[in-house]
């Protein structure tokens, strides 16, 4: 590839990385709100949101991971 070609994917893949590392922050700042009881779903318990965070922060770890290794590994 020429290097403008990987220039530009390099900015494209760390603005995705800030934008990915951002909206984990914002996750976790509206952790309660998103993640927490619900009074109109009686039937869910715990281990039910328990499943749902871990879900939510593997998803994060791994949109995060990748377009890391993408910006990083250009180089």
């Amino acid at each position: 590839m020429q290097t403008d070609a990987l220039l530009t994917l390099r900015w494209i893949f760390t603005g995705l990385f800030i934008a990915v590392f951002l909206g984990g922050l914002w996750t976790l700042k509206n952790y309660q709100r998103l993640f927490g009881t619900d009074q109109e779903m009686p039937s869910e318990n715990s281990s039910s949101r328990s499943y749902n965070k871990m879900q939510a922060l593997l998803l994060w770890l791994h949109a995060l991971l990748l377009t890391g290794a993408f910006a990083l590994g250009l180089h």
